[in-house]
């Protein structure tokens, strides 16, 4: 018998397993079929963002950054890196996406420690 407030509210732990699986999957499935059939990827990925909602699962943000937030059609192009940020814009509806990134830095030497 579930203590707390969440556990009521919780799904079971093996339903959110399935949950997870599904998405994964159905995120596979979206990125295979965007280049023959986008209104099928669309599908798959509003599914997978159906089945997230009602189980309280999160997308991995790595599949959730190609799909446009709009349209939900896929990002393959038009990727912009500035500054910290990598802005993205649709190609079907227009709308401009922001997201952090950390620029990759090459390592310096430090010229004390070499003399040492």
């Amino acid at each position: 018998m579930p203590t707390r407030r969440n556990d009521r509210r919780s799904k079971p732990e093996y339903q959110v397993k399935i949950a997870k699986e599904r998405i994964n999957i159905l995120m596979n499935e979206a990125m295979a079929a965007q280049k023959e059939n986008p209104e099928m990827s669309k599908r798959y990925f509003i599914l997978a963002k159906k089945i997230g909602m009602r189980y309280n699962v999160l997308i991995p943000g790595n599949k959730k950054r190609k799909f446009c937030k709009k349209c939900f059609s896929f990002l393959s192009e038009g990727w912009r890196f500035k500054g910290g940020q990598a802005r993205v814009t649709c190609k079907n509806c227009g709308q401009s996406m922001r997201y952090p990134y950390k620029p990759f830095r090459s390592k310096k030497k430090n010229k004390r420690t070499e003399h040492r």
